[in-house]
């Protein structure tokens, strides 16, 4: 087997291809509408009312969002908590993955609030309110983000220490920064682990609490979702969707920049995901029964029908895939279960957050104006072309040793 090391992108893949071009246009899209939304108000560009005063930016840019970045905290948990070593390549990826996904989490929040100029208040102690669980929310987020920047930390100095080479009249700062970094990458090895722990915990205390949001909604949310124990179903759901968005990353980071994929690594991570699916459904089924809800599965409501798509497809279908190991060793039948998975968490946030929300007097539904839709896939656009400008930079993607050029 090749040797591999992390290290920046070298395989003759441009930076500017077709499809970055794309992205390139629907960010600058996307950005016309933030630029619209924070000089215009919320009404301007959105659908949301009193009544709805949260939409598919909190479904998604959040809620979905917040869930498909798990990846980080998970392969964080395998591989340097309990040691499981094979699976180091797939933490810096996800490492990436989480820190722009929840970066974009927190800009979304901001987008979302009316008074986002605001959003400084959840720093200032004399602001708390231990009772809120959106301040939960906010202050988790917001210290999370703080841990896996720092948790990147590393891999910046690992790229750019003993190779600062600043222009002009900024070469003079050449050696200080130098010798910043070194200092940075010695402290940094020396508590690393602390704030590798601190992630996982905030993570896991973040994912639970976004669940919360909802149970404090009774009667506005369909039975079929309002629980006591929401909160544990989202922590549950992101445990699989974590290691599933692990996989699809690897799987779609090799196919598009011409490396060959970590299979035997992912089919050995794939053996976890259906034994979390499968506690994952256990807990709704039981929760189901224990409310006596399951009835409304028969209902034949939007809401019935919803929560079958996301049952048999985002859950019941990859279990069964991902259980046959001919279907973890090829990478497109791999690729393709695990993006079910990541189908049926967004599904479920959008269920959630969406479908099964309903006011007590409402008299519309909502429907996502254009100009939402086009922000999020905006945002989207934004994050994936940070991703490929990152690992084109930093020691990210693991490549092989002979063909390696810091």
């Amino acid at each position: 087997m090749t040797n591999t090391r992390p290290a920046p992108l070298n395989t003759g893949v441009p930076f500017l291809t077709k499809g970055t071009w794309v992205l390139i246009i629907l960010a600058i899209s996307g950005i016309s509408v933030l630029i619209a939304r924070l000089f215009f108000g919320l009404s301007f560009v959105t659908n949301l009312d009193d009544q709805y005063p949260w939409g598919i930016w909190i479904a998604i840019d959040v809620a979905t969002g917040v869930a498909l970045a798990a990846g980080g905290f998970t392969t964080a948990f395998l591989a340097h908590v309990i040691h499981a070593h094979r699976y180091h390549a797939l933490v810096r990826p996800a490492l990436l993955t989480a820190m722009l996904g929840y970066t974009f989490v927190a800009l979304g929040v901001c987008v979302d609030l009316g008074r986002y100029y605001n959003i400084w208040h959840v720093m200032l102690p004399s602001m708390w309110q231990g009772n809120s669980v959106l301040f939960e929310v906010g202050i988790c987020v917001m210290m999370y983000l703080t841990v896996l920047y720092i948790e990147f930390l590393p891999i910046v100095c690992e790229r750019f220490c003993g190779r600062v080479n600043l222009p002009g009249a900024f070469a003079k700062l050449n050696k200080p920064v130098d010798n910043l970094l070194h200092f940075l990458q010695r402290i940094m090895h020396k508590f690393i682990s602390f704030f590798i722990l601190a992630g996982v915990v905030l993570s896991c205390a973040h994912q639970s609490s976004l669940g919360s949001l909802m149970v404090i909604a009774p009667g506005k949310v369909h039975q079929l979702w309002h629980s006591p124990v929401l909160p544990l179903m989202f922590l549950l759901s992101a445990f699989a969707s974590g290691l599933a968005m692990a996989t699809f990353e690897s799987l779609v980071a090799a196919k598009a920049f011409g490396l060959k994929p970590e299979i035997h690594i992912l089919r050995r991570l794939g053996r976890f995901i259906p034994i979390l699916l499968i506690i994952y459904f256990g807990a709704k089924l039981i929760d189901l029964v224990t409310r006596g809800a399951l009835p409304l599965l028969l209902e034949n409501s939007v809401q019935s029908i919803m929560f079958w798509i996301e049952i048999t497809v985002g859950i019941i279908a990859p279990i069964l895939l991902l259980l046959s190991e001919k279907i973890r060793r090829n990478p497109a039948t791999l690729l393709f279960a695990v993006s079910l998975v990541i189908f049926g968490i967004i599904i479920n946030r959008i269920n959630v957050f969406i479908i099964a929300y309903k006011p007590l007097y409402a008299d519309k539904v909502y429907v996502p104006a254009w100009t939402e839709v086009l922000l999020t896939v905006g945002f989207m656009s934004i994050l994936i072309l940070l991703y490929r400008t990152y690992v084109f930079i930093f020691p990210v993607l693991e490549m092989e040793e002979q063909g390696s050029d810091v």
